[in-house]
Formats: structure tokens, C-alpha cells, sequence
């Protein structure tokens, strides 16, 4: 089962899968929690493309752009238009007035979406690098400095970070 959901802080809309096994769910673009059972389901379905194809009408009408939709009768076409017109699908989609950002995000299934503020920060460590260069990295990638920081000294407190030649690295 498929849900498009939308938070009440920031309006961003997004896939929930199997919203009736979680008691929560993070907003991918500002990490409030939602209870599940009290988010606004717009769409659900059994089939993710459908929860998809949904999603990014909601998104093109959000901003103004369900024209782009009207004529075609599923997101797919719109592919198919990419490839026969030989323009790159981030021009396709900018002359059709669709945000080939949006679409990305929209269509970003990838571990990276829904990594833990925790996660994040174990990453950038792994990476390498000052305890500055680790903030500021785990910063762009969307944790809060205050919650970067407050977790890189958990870590420190825990002993799974220790600070080696000035730079940081997991234990």
C-alpha cells in the first residue's frame, strides 16, 4: 500500500509505503514528525506508479502547472514525448512549465531520502574531517546545526567518535 501524504509545517508532499505499519513518518524536506494516522492522505493505492503519477499531478497543481498533465493519460507518456522530441529530459521538462527539481525529488527513491539525522552524521564522519568540515557537511545535508552538533557529542560521549590528528573518525 501506497499513500500520498502531505505535511502540515511545510506542505511538501511524499510517498509513505505501508502507512498503516508506522506509528510515524519524518517530512523529507523540513524532519517533522507526523503521527501516520493523522497526516492527510490525498492518494493510496496498491500500485507505487499510480501513488507516483498522483503525487506529481498534486505537485504540478500546487504550482500551477496541471496543464502539463491534462493531456496525456499517464506519466509515462511524458517519456515517451522526452525521447521522440531529442531534447534532454531537463529541458523537456522546463519547456512543458514542469520543475525538473521537483521531479527529482518526486521520484527519489533512494536510501539517501530517508537516512536518519544519525545516519547522516556517521556518514560525514566516515567521510573524513574536521569537526567544522562534518557539521558543515551533515548542515547542507539537511540535519540542523544544532542537531548536528548535539549529535557528533553523543557520539563523542558513547565513544564511537574520537578525534585523531585534528580530524574525526568513527571507532
Amino acid at each position: 500500500m501506497y499513500a500520498v501524504v502531505g505535511c502540515t509545517e511545510c506542505g511538501t508532499y511524499w510517498l509513505l509505503t505501508d502507512p498503516r505499519e508506522s506509528d510515524s513518518a519524518t517530512c523529507p524536506k523540513c524532519g517533522r514528525r507526523h503521527q501516520t494516522k493523522k497526516l492527510n492522505r490525498f492518494f493510496e493505492s496498491e500500485d507505487r506508479e499510480a501513488a507516483r503519477e498522483a503525487r506529481a499531478a498534486l505537485l504540478a497543481k500546487k504550482h500551477g502547472d496541471s496543464a502539463a498533465f491534462d493531456d496525456v493519460a499517464h506519466v509515462s507518456e511524458l517519456e515517451e514525448r522526452i525521447e521522440e522530441s531529442g531534447l534532454s529530459e531537463e529541458a523537456y521538462l522546463e519547456q512543458s512549465g514542469i520543475d525538473a527539481d521537483e521531479v527529482q525529488a518526486a521520484g527519489d527513491t533512494s536510501k539517501s531520502a530517508s537516512r536518519s539525522r544519525d545516519e547522516k552524521v556517521r556518514d560525514a564522519v566516515r567521510e573524513g574531517g574536521t569537526e567544522a568540515e562534518i557539521v558543515e557537511r551533515v548542515v547542507e545535508d539537511g540535519v540542523p546545526r544544532g542537531a548536528a552538533e548535539k549529535l557528533l557529542e553523543k557520539l563523542r560521549r558513547q565513544g564511537e567518535v574520537i578525534e585523531s590528528g585534528g580530524e574525526l573518525r568513527l571507532v
